[in-house]
């Protein structure tokens, strides 16, 4: 029969045997290595150095243009994760097979019996985009090696940023097509508005203004240059058809719309200053 005596005596018993227990482990010896670093002698690629980039980009969703441009990227590395940075790209746009297939559709002449744009309203509208860049904060969070064929070793790290988008854009529609200054309300002499869109200037020129979100990965050649490939979200108010997009008859500002420009970068890092640190 089980008494209170009993249990009471198990309890002490056990008590007693993890106290013993710490004070064998407090007792026990150890050598340096338990106080050590996990990895000696490590590199610190990053650390305390500036990176200078040059790179090109282009995008990777681009509706009427691809945007194919060259620049460079200037980075401070306060530690192995925290750093600080901008980039600057200037670049040239190339139609893409959208526009193609919708100017065999369009009429050669403008016709403003009908809704549809002329090849001259339609081409004209598309705005390009010479400069984008972006100021923004870095994280990188992993590191570690690459091994190809258990011959070739590369130190590789995984980094993300977020920021502030800034870009140029511009189209450049002739007077000749874009002839209607006035186009959502009266005239001066009280004509009302043509309700005809295609005559109306595109207003998807000037700068802009937005969020910055990238992630890549650096894969060092050797201790000061780096393979740098990346993918940047430059998302900002934008119209790249410069077209009547809410069907309202008219082209204006609330034609316009936060859009995501995705970016594919890739670069060549180099590190300076070029010696690079080691942990004890």
């Amino acid at each position: 029969m089980i008494t209170k005596h009993l249990i009471v005596g198990a309890l002490a018993g056990l008590i007693a045997a993890g106290t013993a227990g710490d004070a064998a482990a407090e007792g026990r010896r150890t050598n340096e290595l338990s106080k050590d670093v996990a990895v000696r002698h490590r590199r610190l690629l990053v650390k305390e150095r500036f990176e200078f980039a040059p790179l090109f980009e282009s995008t990777i969703n681009g509706d009427f243009q691809h945007i194919i441009g060259a620049g460079a990227k200037l980075e401070y590395h306060l530690s192995d994760m925290i750093s600080f940075g901008g980039i600057g790209v200037f670049s040239v746009a190339l139609k893409t097979k959208l526009v193609d297939r919708v100017m065999k559709t369009l009429e050669d002449n403008v016709d403003n019996a009908t809704r549809e744009p002329s090849q001259a309203e339609f081409e004209a509208r598309l705005n390009k985009m010479p400069l984008h860049g972006a100021v923004y904060a870095s994280l990188t969070p992993w590191y570690g090696k690459l091994a190809a064929f258990s011959q070739a070793y590369v130190a590789f790290d995984f980094y993300f940023q977020a920021g502030l988008a800034f870009a140029q854009l511009d189209s450049k529609c002739p007077t000749n097509v874009c002839s209607d200054v006035n186009t959502d309300m009266p005239e001066a002499d009280g004509t009302p508005p043509d309700m005809n869109p295609n005559n109306d200037p595109p207003l998807n020129s000037g700068g802009r203004l937005g969020l910055y979100l990238g992630g890549g990965i650096h894969v060092f050649l050797n201790d000061f240059i780096a393979l740098d490939l990346t993918v940047r979200d430059y998302a900002f108010t934008d119209n790249p058809s410069g077209a009547d997009f809410n069907a309202n008859l008219a082209v204006t500002k609330d034609d316009s719309r936060f859009v995501h420009h995705l970016f594919f970068g890739a670069g060549l890092s180099v590190m300076f200053p070029m010696k690079v640190k080691r942990t004890p």
